[in-house]
């Protein structure tokens, strides 16, 4: 089996945030981490007070896809990224504004 080829985390942050303006869907980069080993969050805020994040994790078979992290009032999704963020400060956290909550996360290059 051929091994996965690894992207640094600066690079799939600026490419993805890249993704979305193209998409016209704000993102902001709320925390910037490691810039090459760093886990990267997306929290896509639907603008009525809620909330998820994603993060990176392994399916059944170990390929990695970007599993719910947390859902609820936008306030105990942030708060869980400041707990987050405490326990791992090289972690990066982009933050999406969309009503639908779009993410993009799907789409082949970001899975």
């Amino acid at each position: 089996m051929a091994a996965e080829a690894r992207l640094t985390s600066d690079f799939w942050v600026r490419a993805y945030l890249a993704r979305l303006r193209l998409a016209a869907i704000p993102a902001f980069l709320t925390a910037k981490g490691d810039p090459t080993a760093g886990a990267v969050i997306v929290k896509v805020a639907t603008l009525d007070g809620y909330a998820r994040a994603w993060h990176r994790s392994y399916d059944t078979d170990f390929n990695r896809v970007w599993a719910e992290l947390i859902t609820g009032p936008d306030a105990e999704v942030e708060a869980e990224l400041v707990r987050q963020r405490a326990y791992d400060p090289d972690l990066w956290i982009v933050e999406v504004e969309d009503r639908e909550g779009r993410h993009l996360l799907d789409e082949d290059g970001l899975r």
